[in-house]
């Protein structure tokens, strides 16, 4: 008998009220352990509630949702609610109502799946608020380092501890979250692609074959606060220059490298404009699909700062705030992806994604897939992400195929 289908339709309404209820048109406002991401997992029990199921929280935060199947361990299916500030209505949402999608198809079938059917909202994916990516998953996976995480600020200096405490999440209970691996089998998750590729080349959909790894650090320099107006040029220790400088080395190492690096945040101390900057540090995002490359990118930006604070009469320290390897996706499953990408909208295209996503720390502990919609203009992280309503039904209907052809196979391998 023919799998239940998915009905792209209702998934892009669930996604449309989600924006109505969080977004507008400074964008999304679902950052984590915020107010409004609160709000929009609101939504999702509500949706979740139509179709007679519950959610469950684990020590984490993550949010899962299991319908009942023949048999065990469950396809996870999912993604992320939390926004980056001012992100956009697609990021992260696609790939959970689109699991709801799946869950909604088969309780409203009145058959039983293969396999239980486990949907996932993992926290915390994007790490707007306190710089380390994919918390939840990451804490699923056994891949959360406390000591590192427990030293966690935001940019106030609230402890991370103090945040997820207000959103009844024990910091000492994180690793807990790990108790219910054993009940996923496998992971399948739709995302948009966030990047121009599928646009450019006019394609709906396509297989992910992996991700690439990141290096994320903080380096501090210290130089010495003194006046602006009395302190000579020549004897300035400007630590806000130095972190200026090294912006433009690390720029030069990512573009000789092949690979891309980010130093989207900056912060100087005192941080008025009549003192020199006597402290500055600066937030560095290295990434590059090859881990040898990856590594003599972050040994290289070590070096350049150093040698740009010394020729400044500054200090620097760096330290770690995340890091993950470049990261391959099951064979079966992206054969399976791209198989179901084939027959909803004829392509074999396959991507190695330069972003972030839950799968690829999930990679690391079972199989893991994905499947990408094209993004108008390769935006994303904006209020400007938007991809069409044809390219979004056919990702879903993608997607649907995918994780029924899933259901039925072993795991541990597919």
């Amino acid at each position: 008998m023919d799998a239940p289908t998915v009905d792209p339709a209702r998934v892009i309404a669930d996604l449309r009220e989600l924006d109505r209820r969080t977004g507008g048109p400074g964008g999304a406002r679902r950052v984590a352990w915020g107010e409004e991401w609160r709000a929009a997992r609101g939504l999702l029990a509500e949706l979740v509630g139509e179709i007679g199921l519950a959610g469950e929280r684990d020590a984490a935060g993550n949010v899962r949702v299991r319908l009942e199947g023949e048999s065990g361990p469950g396809l996870g299916l999912g993604s992320h609610l939390d926004s980056v500030p001012a992100g956009g209505w697609l990021d992260g949402a696609l790939g959970v109502m689109a699991g709801l999608g799946v869950l909604r198809a088969w309780a409203e079938s009145g058959r039983r799946p293969a396999r239980d059917l486990v949907l996932v909202d993992w926290a915390d994916e994007e790490g707007a608020r306190f710089g380390h990516s994919l918390f939840g998953s990451s804490a699923f996976a056994g891949a959360l380092d406390l000591d590192a995480a427990g030293e966690l600020r935001d940019e106030e200096g609230t402890p991370i501890a103090e945040i997820l405490a207000a959103n009844d999440v024990e910091f000492e209970r994180l690793s807990e979250a790990s108790r219910w691996r054993d009940a996923i089998g496998a992971y399948l998750e739709l995302h948009i692609e966030q990047g121009p590729v599928l646009e450019s080349e006019s394609l709906p959909v396509a297989a992910v074959a992996g991700c690439v790894g990141i290096e994320r650090r903080r380096f501090l320099f210290r130089g010495q606060a003194s006046h602006a107006g009395t302190t000579p040029m020549d004897a300035r220790r400007d630590a806000g220059l130095a972190a200026a400088e090294t912006m433009l080395v690390v720029e030069a190492i990512a573009r000789e490298r092949g690979g891309v690096a980010t130093t989207g945040e900056l912060a100087l101390q005192p941080g008025i404009v009549t003192a020199v900057a006597g402290e500055a540090e600066l937030a560095v995002d290295l990434r590059h699909p090859d881990l040898a490359e990856l590594g003599r990118m972050h040994d290289e930006a070590r070096r350049g700062a150093t040698g740009v604070a010394r020729a400044r009469g500054c200090e620097v320290d760096d330290r770690p705030v995340w890091h993950i390897d470049p990261t391959p996706f099951d064979p079966d499953l992206v054969a399976l992806a791209t198989e179901a990408c084939r027959e909803a909208a004829g392509t074999d295209r396959r991507l190695t994604s330069g972003a972030l996503h839950d799968a690829a720390v999930l990679a690391g502990v079972l199989p893991a897939a994905m499947i990408f919609c094209a993004s108008r203009a390769g935006l994303s992280h904006a209020p400007e992400e938007d991809s069409s309503e044809a390219d979004l039904e056919l990702a879903i209907e993608a997607f649907g195929l995918c994780a029924n052809r899933a259901l039925p196979k072993g795991v541990r391998p597919l």
